[in-house]
Order: C-alpha cells, then structure tokens, then sequence
C-alpha cells in the first residue's frame, strides 16, 4: 500500500525541515509518524527512524489527551547532519507534566518514554500555545 501526503512543506530557508498541520485527533499519529519517517529517510537518517516515530507519537496523544485545540503542528527539523528534533505544537498554554506511572497503569510513561530515546527533550512556551520537542542523533556506527 502506498502511502501519500500533502500538505508537506519543505523549510524554504534555513535548516531543512519539514511540517504539516492536523486535526487534533488521535488518529493524526498515524499521518505524523509517516511524516517523520519521510523526512529522516529523506536525510538518511533512518536508524532514527522507529525511534522518532514513537517519539512523535506520544506527543501527538499527548496533545489529543491534555488539550481541546482543533489543530496541532508537527515539524522534523534537521539540526545538524546526524540530529535532528521532532516537534509537536499546539495552541493550548497547559505544560506537558512527566509522571511516574503505577505498574497497573496503561499511561502516563509518555514523557519517559521520550526522555529515555532522545538526546535532549523540552517545552517551549508560547503566549498562544506550547511547542514539545525532542532531538534524536545518530550514533557514529549506526552511520
């Protein structure tokens, strides 16, 4: 099966990114796990391929969870030739919270999950919203 989509934008100028925008739903993971696994295959970069998509798609549950927006923004900016940072953006002020889970608890190890895959991870805020990211970096033998 052949997967498309559309609304892909290449960064103009600058450092190459990649970005989409989508309905705040649960099922917007799917389109934002394609979108990062097109981009890092695009930069060569696919060791972090399984990584980033698990990465986007917390923040994407995250978002869908904790949050009434209509809209979220996922972007794939490519930092350096073996790094890159994936990010979820929405326009709600509330900050992602990282929580300890109980064992027979189905969620709330998103955020730990994040921070164990990723080299750095944080939340910027906005006045109209928050922006959560995580950057990956390949490791010099996965080259």
């Amino acid at each position: 099966m052949t997967t498309t989509t559309n609304a892909v934008h290449a960064a103009a100028t600058g450092r190459p990114a990649y970005t989409e925008t989508m309905p705040c739903e649960p099922a917007s993971a799917r389109k934002a796990r394609i979108l990062v696994a097109l981009a890092l295959s695009a930069w060569d970069l696919d060791a972090l391929v399984e990584d980033g998509k698990v990465i986007v798609s917390e923040f994407v549950a995250n978002s869908c969870e904790h949050t009434d927006c209509r809209n979220l923004r996922v972007t794939v900016i490519r930092l350096a030739p073996t790094c890159v940072r994936i990010a979820v953006i929405d326009k709600s002020v509330k900050l992602p919270a990282r929580r300890t889970a109980s064992a027979d608890e189905e969620n709330g190890r998103g955020l730990a999950v994040v921070a164990a895959l990723a080299t750095d991870s944080g939340t910027d805020t906005f006045t109209w919203g928050k922006r959560a990211w995580a950057e990956l970096t390949e490791a010099a033998e996965d080259r």
